[in-house]
């Protein structure tokens, strides 16, 4: 059976971990988020997950090759999932290649990459919003907010084209109420 495989897109704020969940409902898909993996990882003291946790303690970046590692874990570790939501991941085209190759080695390639637009004074209003609520540091200061939309649109925006390219980027409109988004996403699965 062919799974579906499914990146959900779109700059901090967008709605992605939200829109995630009710898509989970709806079509029985394993969610990955790659900060939950990486937690996963390093909680059961995997090879992988004890070796992202040196290199997190130095400051450093976990390497695209031991994300992907961990996605491929967990990928193996799924056979019987309807497939994958990839949310956060990938974020560069490095990433998104490793990630194809990963998936159409095992006969399941990425269906579609659904692309949360959002204008950037609505992102800065639901962060700021969020980070009054939730406690989250990176989400009460306008000036860093501001700084991660902007290091997404300078290296994370242009996956766009990457999956434009193969003919699986679907843009949706971030804008309206949760269902409403909820029923974008959902009609451009069905379509």
């Amino acid at each position: 059976m062919k799974k579906t495989n499914i990146v959900l897109f779109g700059p901090p704020g967008a709605g992605k971990g939200t829109q995630s969940k009710f898509l989970n409902e709806r079509y029985g898909l394993h969610h990955v988020s790659t900060g939950d993996l990486l937690r996963g990882e390093i909680q059961a003291e995997t090879p992988l997950g004890l070796q992202a946790q040196e290199l997190m303690s130095a400051g450093e970046l976990v390497p695209d090759d031991l994300v992907v590692g961990m996605i491929r874990n967990l990928l193996e570790d799924n056979p019987d999932a309807q497939g994958f939501i990839f949310d956060g991941f990938p974020r560069t085209r490095a990433q998104a290649e490793a990630l194809d190759e990963t998936l159409i080695r095992i006969g399941d390639p990425i269906s579609l990459m659904l692309a949360l637009e959002v204008p950037e004074e609505d992102l800065v209003k639901r962060l700021l919003g969020r980070g009054a609520t939730s406690g989250r540091p990176d989400d009460k200061s306008e000036e860093v907010v501001r700084k991660r939309i902007r290091e997404y649109e300078k290296k994370t925006a242009p996956l766009k084209e990457f999956y434009h390219a193969q003919g699986k980027l679907r843009r949706i409109n971030g804008i309206g109420s949760i269902a409403e988004i909820t029923a974008r996403l959902t009609d451009a699965i069905d379509g």
